[in-house]
């Protein structure tokens, strides 16, 4: 349990509260994130999830919030993210179960002490990890756009409640893209000795880089989990997808999930099982093919310069040499995106100044 006995004590107090008082902790390993998890095992053999997700900011971000207010605020704030709210996990997985998809009911809660009691989804089944373990891709990626396309014939909530706990859903504005796209030009060049960024060039970047969020804030809004990829998608005993990991959702696109599930940073998805997954998602929904494929160029371009910088970040300032292994493929991505005539501004400006990433291409 948690080294802080305040915390061990506050844990304990909530398990008998719930009921789970008598329950055998195991904690799995650290998650990325702030947030932990353990398996309870009652005396009777039943089983759940404890997530423990101290709150490390009291409010999120909300609608009326100016640009130096979320600034101010810190990351969280400027790119919409839930840091890890019990609440908003809580709401969001009763929305996902009311659009017809599997997240983890959840038997108790305290938002404000920042734990949870889940549903155990039983041994973790990762799309990643099966598909290693020879479980045929392709099927995999096709029900996981099914169910997004289940996700997107569903309402798109501004607002969740229930009880008293209440939870924005916010838009993936220009200024939570932005943010995120700069890490492109703040880190890349320290990580790629081949790449520069005088001040000319970031005068340009900021110019390509709005006028390509332009576009994106032009496209059609769906609710966005933004973390749709393999390593959070379970798939079940039932022949069902599980879901992980979805507290940070917004108001975003069709084209950022599918990005994320086709465009995977940590993983190679095959031509077929992308194109698989594409054609089920835009039959399932009746959208148009072309325009969608502008939107997940424009999407995939601005989500993939997000993650070259966070592996660049990671490498240089965070001294974690591990993440080198994904950025070919990361720049892979990267330069299949700028391929397309909507995203030629941003290519050209690549071009002059990390021509490492269109090399990739040769």
């Amino acid at each position: 349990m948690s080294s802080d006995p305040n915390r061990s004590a506050q844990i304990t107090a909530f398990l008998a509260e719930a009921g789970w008082g008598d329950a055998h902790i195991h904690w799995f390993d650290q998650d990325a994130s702030t947030r932990r998890y353990a398996r309870l095992t009652q005396p009777s053999g039943e089983t759940a999830i404890l997530m423990d997700a101290p709150r490390i900011e009291d409010d999120p971000c909300t609608p009326e919030m100016t640009l130096a207010e979320r600034q101010a605020k810190g990351w969280n704030a400027m790119t919409r993210l839930a840091a890890s709210r019990v609440d908003a996990f809580v709401l969001i997985a009763d929305h996902l179960r009311s659009a017809g998809l599997r997240a983890p009911q959840v038997f108790a809660h305290d938002a404000s002490a920042g734990l949870a009691i889940l549903e155990d989804f039983g041994p973790q089944r990762e799309f990643a990890r099966l598909i290693e373990q020879g479980m045929e891709e392709v099927p995999l990626y096709a029900q996981a756009a099914k169910d997004l396309a289940k996700l997107h014939r569903a309402a798109k909530p501004t607002n969740l409640s229930r009880g008293g706990d209440h939870w924005p859903i916010l838009e993936f504005d220009h200024i939570a893209l932005g943010a995120n796209a700069d890490l492109f030009a703040d880190w890349f060049h320290v990580y790629d000795e081949t790449a520069r960024m005088t001040d000319a060039d970031r005068a340009r970047w900021e110019k390509v880089r709005d006028n390509l969020i332009e576009q994106a804030v032009a496209f059609p809004r769906e609710f966005t989990l933004r973390d749709y990829h393999a390593e959070n998608l379970l798939w079940l005993p039932d022949n069902q997808i599980g879901l992980l990991d979805f507290q940070d959702a917004v108001i975003g696109w069709d084209a950022w999930d599918m990005a994320m599930l086709t465009q995977d940073a940590r993983r190679e998805v095959s031509a077929e099982a992308a194109n698989t997954a594409i054609r089920a998602y835009l039959t399932e929904t009746g959208k148009e093919a072309a325009a969608f494929q502008e939107r997940l160029t424009v999407i995939g371009t601005l989500n993939a310069l997000r993650i070259a910088g966070v592996f660049a970040r990671l490498m240089k300032r965070d001294g974690k040499p591990r993440y080198e292994a994904f950025m070919p493929r990361q720049k892979l991505m990267l330069a299949r995106n700028l391929e397309h005539p909507s995203a030629a501004e941003m290519r050209a400006f690549v071009e002059d100044t990390a021509p490492s990433v269109l090399e990739t291409l040769r």
